[in-house]
């Protein structure tokens, strides 16, 4: 296996990603583009195989565009297999990446495996947006090797990656994972273990405050985010990412800072409640905020 070095005296030659979905298939996707040597583990065979549709049609939509080429996409799919069994998926594994919803009990299980299922030394990585780090880590074992990897949608397009500090992370391990996010093309920027972070807490307050807006009839959706794109220069507005994100994500991510402050101004607005209740999820859903039905952010009624 050929290892590519990040740092002196670390190397990572194989990485794997638990979780198939939306994120987990990105992060898949660019460590393969890495040149590393990529398992991809879903716990179902569905998940794996809508997966690696999503990855294909990114490779292939590169190539109609002449973005990439078909040789690039031979040379990345040969670097990535996919798994249904986790300690097979993880065996000589030099960093993980684990990509499953946010649901803590799950999160605590899986890397509890992780613990006992690779060795010491392997960086394992959370790709949580606002759970805690240190109750994960602490579910490992092996606390030392924990630290939080937070991608953004879509994870081959967006530059950021947000690294997630405990008090028990080791130094190696930072730097590590600092050295790996250079390798997949992001900027990496470091923030403590706190509720929310820094993105995931700005962002939902933000997104939050533009549903308040909505509903008190400030302005339509659409104006309200073409606000934010031209006179702040966000490159999408704040009601669109809420959709793209998902708004249960954001839902759940408002209610765990209202629980960790203690600060009811965190709650969820009720419109947002409703739309979740309803089932409109924003885009995986087909209509959250907006219909996209075309594929486009179009106006709904709510």
């Amino acid at each position: 296996m050929n290892k590519m070095p990040l740092a002196i005296d670390m190397e990572i030659g194989q990485v794997t990603v638990i979780g198939a979905g939306t994120m987990g298939a990105g992060i898949a996707q660019v460590c393969a583009q890495a040149g590393w040597t990529t398992h991809l583990y879903d716990a179902f065979p569905q998940g794996l195989e809508k997966g690696m549709a999503t990855i294909d049609a990114f490779w292939d939509k590169g190539i109609a565009r002449g973005k990439t080429t078909q040789e690039q996409k031979m040379e990345w799919s040969a670097k990535l297999s996919l798994f249904s069994d986790l300690e097979s998926a993880v065996k000589n594994a030099d960093m993980v990446i684990e990509a499953v919803p946010e649901i803590p009990s799950l999160k605590h299980q899986i890397f509890s495996d992780l613990g006992r299922f690779t060795r010491t030394g392997c960086i394992l990585g959370t790709n949580t947006s606002s759970l805690s780090i240190t109750d994960i880590a602490e579910a490992s074992g092996r606390a030392e090797d924990v630290i939080g990897m937070h991608f953004f949608n879509p994870v081959p397009i967006m530059s950021l990656l947000e690294l997630v500090r405990h008090d028990a992370c080791s130094q190696r391990t930072i730097t590590m994972a600092e050295a790996a996010g250079k390798a997949m093309g992001k900027t990496t920027i470091l923030v403590k273990d706190v509720p929310g972070f820094a993105t995931s807490r700005l962002g939902v307050v933000l997104g939050n405050e533009a549903i308040r807006m909505l509903a008190d009839g400030v302005a339509s959706a659409k104006d309200i985010d073409t606000a934010m794109e031209l006179g702040y220069r966000h490159p999408m507005g704040p009601l669109a990412l809420s959709d793209l994100v998902g708004l249960d994500v954001r839902r759940d991510i408002l209610l765990n800072l209202a629980k960790s402050f203690d600060d009811d101004s965190y709650l969820p607005h009720p419109l947002l409640n409703k739309l979740v209740a309803e089932g409109r999820l924003g885009k995986k859903s087909g209509k959250g905020i907006y219909d996209w039905a075309s594929g486009k952010a179009e106006e709904s009624d709510l």
